[in-house]
């Protein structure tokens, strides 16, 4: 039926490409792995959970390397945009499917696309001039946890609606048809059918887009005031570890710049935990 599949030839092309690309992963996780272990030597591992801060210096005895308030500011920012985005996220794929006309399905999933290709630093740009002066009014200084998240709850939203839009679209016509049938009402039927046959596909979906929150840089560091403390209320300045990286590497030395491939490894390993838990569930999915 496909005669293209069986040529020799494109089937190797097709191995090596994937080859290739599962090298470039490894190869990253060894480098960061490599400059990570003289801090990992010289700091100690407890060190980046117990110093009192985080005020990094060349040599580990005149530093302290404390790392927890940028993890938990990172974690709380792609918690609270995935509480955000989620939910309208999965919204809108059911009314582009359900709800919408052809034409209002169409230009909804365009303008998704669209969401999606935007630059990230135009998004950061527009939080501060707009979202940050709005928070500040309400609670200074405006840059914040909530501003951050905001941000990269809009970021987030086209990933979270495509793929639930996707996953909506593999749902079987049989399935609605019978539901129908039976007369249940359409928010039943989505509700107690199309829901739970999808879910799977729909929490792919919310575990991609929680992996772009964490690798974000640009517009987080730009909305979110990049002080190293733990959030006491949404209003809080913070810094994530992707924002520590670009604000330090310049100018870190020793001690200092292996730390921050220490930032970089613990993104790396949060983000491939979540790229893992996508392919099980997307794999439950066609189980």
């Amino acid at each position: 039926m496909f005669p293209l599949l069986s040529d020799p030839w494109l089937n190797r092309l097709l191995k090596l490409c994937a080859g290739m690309s599962g090298a470039l992963v490894l190869l990253i996780l060894i480098f960061l792995v490599v400059e990570s272990v003289p801090a990992l030597s010289s700091i100690g591992l407890f060190s980046f959970f117990s110093d009192p801060s985080w005020s990094p210096a060349e040599e580990a005895s005149q530093g302290s390397f404390n790392m927890v308030p940028m993890v938990a500011g990172t974690l709380w920012a792609t918690l609270l945009a995935m509480l955000a985005a989620g939910p309208v996220g999965i919204g809108l794929a059911i009314y582009c499917h359900y709800y919408a006309t052809p034409v209002m399905a169409k230009l909804f999933r365009k303008l998704l696309e669209l969401l999606a290709g935007i630059p990230s630093v135009v998004y950061g740009f527009w939080g501060l001039t707009a979202i940050v002066p709005i928070l500040a009014k309400i609670h200074q200084p405006g840059a914040s946890l909530l501003a951050g998240a905001m941000i990269l709850g809009i970021m987030i939203l086209p990933t979270v609606a495509l793929v639930a839009d996707s996953a909506l679209f593999q749902v079987p016509r049989e399935l609605i048809q019978g539901a129908t049938a039976l007369g249940m009402r359409p928010w039943s039927m989505i509700w107690g059918v199309i829901l739970p046959t999808s879910r799977a596909g729909l929490f792919t979906g919310l575990l991609l887009g929680a992996g772009r929150a964490l690798g974000e840089t640009m517009a987080i560091l730009m909305v979110s005031g990049n002080v190293v403390q733990h959030p006491e209320t949404l209003f809080s300045p913070i810094r994530t570890l992707t924002a520590n990286i670009a604000l330090e590497m310049a100018y870190a030395l020793g001690d200092h710049r292996n730390a921050l491939f220490i930032s970089g490894l613990l993104l790396m390993i949060m983000v491939t935990t979540l790229v893992i838990l996508a392919e099980l569930a997307g794999r439950r999915r066609y189980d």
